[in-house]
This record gives structure tokens, sequence and C-alpha cells, in this order.
């Protein structure tokens, strides 16, 4: 992957790095090998090999942190599994809700891409909406905002949601070096 990055941005110019991981990321690191990536994550320090800062997030946090639009902001990313972060007063707080028990398994076996799989569009739609609906219910935001390549399965949103794009995960990235008291990721990052 480094590899990859230098040379894609041979020429261009830059000061910092952010890179969104699939995955939960504690301390600035990757905390587990994902699932749909090469392994070598865990442990690697990007710093030295890149010769310049790096911040590393999880990547729905990343791309909640550049849908956020001000109060207390769900974001939940249906792509390979379920993707989840809160936003509130601008400071993002990745979480693992995708993980918890739901039916005979944990959200993202229902709403992931698993699940739309297995399901079909319609059934999927139908947990979709309903795990919206629990997680909202338990976390009262002021607004919610469903992200991920799977987004565009859905025909209509719940109330007081709105669509994500992945190119807000970019944003997120540029938010990540905000200056203090500003957009950024929870307090103690690296």
């Amino acid at each position: 992957m480094v590899s990859g990055v230098n040379k894609l941005a041979a020429d261009w110019t830059y000061d910092a790095i952010s890179i969104g991981y699939p995955g939960p990321v504690l301390g600035g690191r990757p905390a587990a090998e994902p699932v749909n990536l090469g392994r070598g994550w865990v442990g690697f320090d990007f710093e030295p090999i890149f010769g310049l800062p790096v911040e590393v997030m999880n990547d729905a946090a990343m791309q909640a942190l550049g849908s956020y639009r001000g109060g207390k902001m769900l974001f939940l990313g249906l792509g390979t599994g379920l993707g989840t972060a809160m936003v509130v007063r601008g400071v993002v707080k990745p979480m693992e809700l995708g993980h918890l028990p739901y039916k005979n398994g944990t959200y993202e076996d229902y709403v992931g891409r698993a699940g739309l799989e297995r399901y079909g569009r319609p059934k999927w739609r139908r947990h979709v909406a309903d795990v919206i609906e629990r997680l909202v219910a338990a976390l009262r935001p002021d607004e919610t905002v469903i992200g991920g390549g799977n987004v565009n399965n859905l025909d209509v949103l719940p109330a007081r949601c709105r669509a994500g794009q992945n190119a807000n995960a970019f944003l997120g990235g540029f938010r990540l070096w905000a200056p203090s008291g500003h957009l950024r990721s929870e307090p103690g990052r690296k």
C-alpha cells in the first residue's frame, strides 16, 4: 500500500497523511487485521516510511467527520459490514456497533454486504430500517447520516436521515488536521 501511495502521489505536495482504516483503531494504530484487506497493518509504523505525520482513523469515523454539519450526528456506513461513529460538537468517536447482537447474529450480519446477498434487497431494506430505528432510539442523534457503498440500495431513507457519500471521507481526512477547537478526532489521539 505504501509503495502504491508513494507512486501515485510522487508529484504531489502535502504535509501530512490521513489513512481511513476498515477496522478498529486504538491510539492511532490499527487494533486488528482487516477482514477485507491483506495482513500487516497491526503494528506497522507509517510515519518513518512516509517521512511525514500520519493519522490513522477508522474509515467510517473519517467519513462521519467529513459528513458532519453540527449537533449530535450518528453515522451508519452500509458496506462490507456496518461502520458506525458519532460526532458530537465536532468530536468524532468511532464505534463498533455493527458487532452488537441482533436476531441470530449481529447487526452487520443482517445489514452488511453478506446480509444483502443472503436476504435480497427487499428483506435487507427491512433489516436496515429496523437497525436504524433501534440505533436512533438508543443514541438520540439530531441527525443520522447513512453512508457506505450500499446506501444506494435504499429507495427511501428514514426520517431525519440523509445519504452520505464515500467522498466525504476525503473531507474527514483533511478535518483530522484542523486546529484545536475545530472538527477533530476524539481527545487523546496520536
